[in-house]
């Protein structure tokens, strides 16, 4: 038996990522798994390999109730939304997974990176990410992306954005213009909020 689902198209502030709107909920509030490539996928989302076997998908972000998908730069989203849209809209009217298992929240550490930060929890940890969860999550959301609190230390902040806000242009002026400014105000100990994923 097929559930009515609807999903509707959103552009986000990153011109390579469209958000996908769906009437159900994906995940759990709060809750998101992003996936850079078909490997990442496999035993965590049927949903996300099978998006992979298109040739112009180049990432996928879940979400409580959207998908943001990251486009290959060769093809204009006027070509390929609309069939996106309907299959995103099929698999969930057939009652299929999304997501059989949710991806480690570390992030993954490959061959090549240098080993990934440890951070010593602090007093400071709760309040940051109560900040983040009360005014920059639902923002964030809202573009199609997601943020989540990596460490505190010498009065920086770092931070991992996914889904649209990693890789957007625009993502630096949110994390120091906004982020930044908020937690300062809240917290005269926090000096700068830096994203893990985004350093160049």
């Amino acid at each position: 038996m097929s559930i009515p689902v609807t999903v509707y198209a959103e552009m986000t502030p990153n011109p390579s990522t469209m958000k996908f709107v769906v009437n159900k909920h994906l995940l759990g509030t709060g809750d998101s798994a992003q996936f850079s490539s078909m490997a990442e996928t496999k035993g965590f989302s049927p949903l996300a390999e099978e998006l992979f076997n298109l040739p112009f998908v180049n990432g996928v972000f879940f979400a409580s109730n959207f998908i943001t998908i990251t486009k290959t730069d060769n093809l204009s989203w006027d070509f390929i939304t609309m069939e996106l849209r309907e299959f995103i809209r099929n698999w969930l009217a057939e009652g299929k997974e999304v997501l059989v298992m949710m991806p480690s929240k570390e992030p993954v550490q490959t061959k090549d990176d240098a080993p990934k930060k440890v951070y010593a929890a602090t007093e400071y940890d709760d309040v940051i990410c109560a900040l983040l969860d009360e005014f920059v999550r639902p923002a964030v959301e809202n573009d199609g992306g997601a943020i989540d609190f990596r460490g505190f230390e010498d009065g920086v902040v770092t931070v991992i954005l996914k889904g649209s806000c990693a890789g957007c242009p625009s993502s630096t002026a949110t994390l120091k213009g906004g982020i930044e400014s908020l937690l300062k105000a809240h917290l005269p100990e926090v000096t700068e909020v830096v994203a893990e994923n985004e350093a160049v």
